[in-house]
C-alpha cells in the first residue's frame, strides 16, 4: 500500500458523505451526515488507526467517478457499485474477509437474511457470526451491509409477533453499527425500494 492516504468529503442530498483511500485503493466510506467535520474526524480517526506512519491528505478528486456515483444513489438514481472498485481489507480475518467480499454480490434492492448470506458460505450455522462480521464493514455502501435483514417477513409487514409480543417491524431488518443504526438502514431499503418502482 502507497504510503499517503487521501481522503475527501463531499455533498450529497442526504448531507455529506466521505471516502478514504490511496490513489489505487479505498479504504473507508463514511455515509451521509449533515455535519462536515464530524466526517472529517471520523475518517481521520480511523485512517490514523489503519497506518500510523502514513500522511493523510485531503483530495477534492480522490475516487472522483465513485463520487458521482454515490450522488446519484442519493438522489434516487437505481446504481450497483461495481465490485471492479478495488478495495482493501486489510487486517481482518479470512472469515470476516469473505462475508464483507460476499456482501458485494447483493443488488440493489435486494435483501438477504443474515442465514441466507452464511449458507452461500458454506456456514449455515454462522448467522450470528456474519452479523457481527457485517457490525466491521469498513466500507458501508460500496459493501452494501445495509441490504442483509434478520428476517424478510418481519421487515415486509408492519408488524409481527415474536414471543407473544408484538414486535415493530423495524426489529427484522436487524442491527446496523453505523451513525444512524438501523432508523439509516430502514431508510436506505426504503430508498432502493422507491427508486426501483
Amino acid at each position: 500500500m502507497q504510503k499517503a492516504i487521501k481522503y475527501t468529503i463531499f455533498r450529497t442530498g442526504w448531507g455529506y458523505f466521505g471516502l478514504a483511500g490511496t490513489e489505487n485503493w479505498l479504504l473507508r466510506t463514511h455515509l451521509p451526515c449533515p455535519d462536515h467535520e464530524k466526517i472529517k474526524s471520523q475518517l481521520l480517526k480511523n485512517l490514523s488507526r489503519l497506518n500510523p506512519e502514513s500522511s493523510i491528505e485531503f483530495d477534492k478528486t480522490l475516487f472522483k467517478t465513485l463520487q458521482e456515483q454515490i450522488i446519484a444513489y442519493f438522489e434516487g438514481g437505481c446504481v450497483n457499485f461495481s465490485r471492479d472498485i478495488p478495495i482493501v481489507l486489510d487486517g481482518f480475518s479470512s472469515f470476516v474477509s469473505s462475508v464483507l467480499t460476499a456482501c458485494r454480490d447483493i443488488r440493489f434492492g435486494q435483501t438477504i437474511t443474515y442465514g441466507q448470506l452464511a449458507k452461500k458460505l458454506g456456514r449455515p450455522a454462522a448467522s450470528r457470526a456474519v452479523a457481527n462480521a457485517l457490525a466491521k464493514n469498513p466500507l458501508p455502501l460500496i459493501i452494501p451491509c445495509h441490504r442483509v435483514i434478520r428476517s424478510p417477513r418481519r421487515f415486509a409487514s408492519q408488524s409481527a409477533v415474536a414471543g407473544g409480543k408484538l414486535v415493530p417491524a423495524q426489529a427484522g431488518i436487524g442491527g446496523f453499527s453505523v451513525p444512524g443504526g438501523i432508523t439509516l438502514k430502514k431508510k436506505l431499503l426504503l430508498h432502493e425500494k422507491k427508486a426501483l418502482q
